[in-house]
């Protein structure tokens, strides 16, 4: 008996379902440019490795056997997963088309990237874009599992338990040196200077969620005896603001988002003494620069800065 895997294959397969669309070998020989007789024979084949017809006549015309409808939906199952397969290589190997999954820590002010990712979108089309927002935690396990590509986030990161893992597992491109700023009502501070921690330690926050990056940086400045005290918290910057300028409380937010809406915001903006910068990088996990749809978006968000810089961008200079 002839091999199952010499017999069964994808040719042999297409075959089969086009003469289950026509029911005519005349037809299907026509449609699949080949003889009427090169198509019985692989009918033929087919079925003398299963071992039963797969086709009946009455008459002049065909007719599927229960064993050919079985074999139909096999042949369709296993073509559809030949394609998948082949769909996905052709994605993995081409620069122009597939999907990239984007997650982005959801304090980060994201103007500038959503700018960016329409120009690439309009370049090119073919690539899928799916952009997610996530805290700080369930953007690392985002990561960590390989259910995004590129990540929008904070570095260096204090909160990440292991820092060897980190530097053996992760590549990134930092985008720009942030900071925290804070906002407040004080009305004996000037605009940009910084100030020790203890002028603000009485004042009562409007925070982002304790776990995140920011609150954590925060809580570093405050000791058991004075807490941070938050009556309220949002994940949402433009929330944490409005609320902000709505009541007496103070806070805080990082320079990037203030300098895309400092139009808006009426609380005076300061420092902290001795607050260290931070990057706002694009990390992604080592490899995925072999894939060449990401190595293409990494390239063109460099072109893309090195035409306008991000400080420059934030600003709406364009």
């Amino acid at each position: 008996m002839p091999k199952t895997d010499t017999i069964l294959s994808a040719k042999s397969l297409h075959y089969f379902l086009q003469l289950i669309d026509t029911m005519n070998y005349t037809q299907a020989a026509q449609i699949l440019g080949i003889t009427q007789p090169a198509l019985t024979q692989q009918i033929k084949k087919l079925e003398h490795t299963i071992g039963t017809p797969l086709f009946g006549q009455m008459g002049k015309k065909l007719y599927l056997t229960e064993a050919g409808k079985e074999m139909e939906s096999g042949a369709k199952i296993l073509l559809d997963t030949i394609n998948s397969v082949v769909d996905n290589i052709q994605e993995f190997t081409q620069a122009d088309k597939g999907n990239i999954s984007i997650g982005i820590l959801e304090n980060i002010g994201t103007e500038v990237m959503r700018k960016f990712l329409v120009k690439f979108n309009q370049k090119f089309p073919d690539i899928t874009l799916k952009v997610r927002y996530f805290n700080h935690e369930d953007l690392w396990h985002k990561l960590d599992n390989n259910l995004v590509d590129l990540a929008v986030m904070y570095l260096p990161d204090s909160t990440k338990n292991n820092h060897t893992d980190l530097q053996n597992q992760y590549d990134h491109l930092d985008i720009y040196r942030d900071k925290m700023l804070v906002l407040t009502h004080k009305d004996t501070v000037k605009a940009g200077q910084a100030y020790p921690v203890s002028r603000f330690t009485k004042r009562k926050w409007v925070a982002y969620p304790s776990d995140s990056y920011l609150s954590q940086l925060m809580k570093k400045y405050f000791t058991n005896k004075n807490k941070l005290i938050v009556p309220i918290s949002f994940s949402s910057t433009k929330q944490l603001i409005s609320t902000a300028q709505e009541t007496n409380y103070d806070t805080f937010i990082n320079k990037s988002y203030y300098e895309s809406h400092k139009k808006n915001i009426k609380l005076t903006p300061v420092y902290l003494k001795g607050d260290k910068d931070f990057s706002i990088s694009l990390v992604y996990r080592k490899g995925k620069k072999e894939i060449p749809r990401i190595k293409n978006i990494l390239n063109e968000w460099k072109k893309f800065l090195d035409n306008i810089d991000y400080s420059s961008r934030l600003e709406g200079k364009e």
